[in-house]
């Protein structure tokens, strides 16, 4: 398990093995998210590399407009 400090000024550095793994680049952004004193950092990913991700997916009972209140 990698670990790492908090500076005077509040910043950790993300250890080279866990930034390799996850590809992280420089200038990345992160979303914290803290929940039950657990504090997680998830990659926000760009739009395009989203693309394609639902092709496939079945389009039955899904609602048109019309069907909406």
């Amino acid at each position: 398990m990698a670990t790492t400090t908090i500076s005077s000024k509040f910043q950790v550095v993300i250890p080279k093995e866990v930034r390799d793994k996850l590809h992280l680049t420089p200038s990345q952004r992160l979303q914290v998210v803290e929940k039950g004193g657990v504090i997680t950092l998830v990659p926000e990913l760009p739009l395009v590399s989203l693309k394609g991700a639902l092709k496939g997916m079945s389009t039955t009972d899904v609602r048109e407009k019309k069907g909406r209140s």
